[in-house]
């Protein structure tokens, strides 16, 4: 009997995945740990392995699909193990499909009473056909009674996402409970004599209108990694009171000191030196004096986070990952860049397990290598702060009363949660950072 392949468990967080692509077709045999195919959550993705030699015989979810961990995605036959779709059939508990013959009963013919005249036959009931779904959607439509021929789809071929239940039951329950009964409209009455009562309400939310399709535009779905970008920005902005707030940094001192010690740093670490650990230790450091940056916020507490697990946005060719240096505060100035070069090196190349991902306390973005002077991050839950670093750039400033000097200068901005921190404690934590970099010791990466 062949043996299921199970949709796995990437972290105690995520509760399904969807297959982004099957790297074997049904008839090809597999090693043992070979690639067998590709997932994504909504934390990471990864290739799952085959648990044993064999040949892969069925593949009951297609790329594309979404479901549940520990659901039956396919089966794989062992080495020298014979198999045929009956034999699934009857171990799943369902009739083997009988073969047709010439010899078989005509159907029985209908009971009289259950009889019409051929001119009062009844109408057949229309049948609606429903559309291609996950079984994560599937489970929401029956928990909530919905149809689902009665939502509009937006994945290729009108597939219904989990995006698009979300939105439908949105804007189910923003519309009225029961329906206005019917009435006789009355003349409307004079604008003097409407009452405040008599204003009607406004139109209840619309889902997400479908995107316009011009002659010569070209359409391809979202991949699941956009989708859950989108996903985890919107609710972000509908969670937190975002406030930025930005400063300006003079890093001539950090400058000289990574261009003095770069080439002896990268001989004694084995890694580059870059600017990213100047702005993680200094952020760090500054965490440890205003605690409540490092926080998360629930309904009715303020978690206060002992360690601090930075995460480090890392840009890739279709969207954006964030992995997390776990207990970074806990490490010297050489640990933090050998950390953040290993988690940048392994998200470029999808090598990152799910639990580097998950757990962060407090975030790090960097656009400016991009060109950015500097922009406006968004928080990522259930985080209160994320530090957006712009570029570098040499700039003539004002310095020492009304001198003039070309100083190497960055912007950096504090995306933070006004629900739970002030704008005063904000800046202090920030002129905090600001100090660190300006002040940096000369010739010493330990600040």
């Amino acid at each position: 009997m062949p043996s299921d392949i199970i949709m796995p468990q990437m972290g105690e967080s995520i509760t399904e995945g969807t297959i982004t692509k099957w790297r074997v077709a049904v008839g090809d045999t597999v090693e043992r740990d070979d690639p067998l195919f590709d997932i994504a959550t909504d934390k990471v993705d990864t290739e799952v392995p085959a648990a044993l030699t064999g040949r892969l015989v069925e593949i009951l979810v297609p790329e594309g699909e979404t479901v549940t961990v520990n659901s039956v995605v396919g089966r794989i036959a062992a080495e020298g193990e014979t198999w045929s779709p009956a034999d699934t059939a009857e171990a799943d508990g369902e009739p083997a499909p009988a073969a047709e013959t010439d010899d078989a009963p005509a159907a029985a013919a209908p009971d009289a009473t259950d009889s019409v005249p051929a001119d009062e036959e009844a109408p057949p009931k229309p049948v609606r056909r429903q559309p291609r779904s996950s079984p994560l959607v599937r489970r929401m439509a029956r928990e909530h009674g919905v149809d689902l021929a009665d939502v509009p789809g937006t994945g290729e071929g009108g597939r219904v996402s989990k995006q698009d239940m979300l939105a439908f039951l949105e804007s189910r329950e923003a519309a009225p409970s029961t329906p206005e009964p019917e009435t006789v409209e009355a003349p409307p009455a004079p604008a003097a004599a409407q009452t405040a009562d008599e204003v009607p309400a406004p139109a209840p939310a619309l889902p997400p209108a479908a995107p316009v399709s011009l002659d010569g535009d070209r359409s391809e779905p979202l991949t699941h990694m956009r989708r859950s970008i989108a996903d985890h920005m919107v609710r972000s902005r509908r969670t937190s009171a975002h406030v930025t707030t930005v400063f300006e940094v003079d890093m001539s001192r950090v400058v000289a000191v990574r261009s003095a010690n770069g080439p002896a740093f990268e001989e004694r670490a084995g890694v580059r030196l870059t600017l990213m650990p100047f702005f993680a230790q200094a952020a760090i450091d500054a965490l440890g004096e205003f605690p409540v940056l490092n926080a998360s916020l629930g309904e009715d507490q303020v978690v206060y986070h002992r360690n601090v697990n930075l995460g480090v946005a890392v840009a890739l060719p279709d969207g954006l990952i964030v992995p997390v240096l776990q207990r970074a505060d806990e490490r010297n100035f050489m640990g933090l860049a050998r950390g953040i070069t290993d988690l940048a090196a392994r998200a470029r190349a999808g090598a990152l397990a799910p639990e580097e991902v998950q757990g962060g306390t407090f975030t790090i973005t960097n656009p400016g290598p991009f060109g950015a002077l500097f922009g406006t991050p968004i928080i990522a839950q259930p985080q209160v702060g994320i530090l957006g670093v712009g570029g570098v750039h040499k700039r003539p400033v004002v310095v020492d009363g009304d001198a003039i000097a070309v100083r190497s200068m960055v912007f950096l901005a504090l995306s933070f949660d006004h629900r739970l921190i002030d704008g005063a404690v904000a800046d202090r934590f920030m002129a905090a950072v600001k100090s660190r970099l300006e002040n940096w010791p000369e010739g010493d990466l330990k600040p």
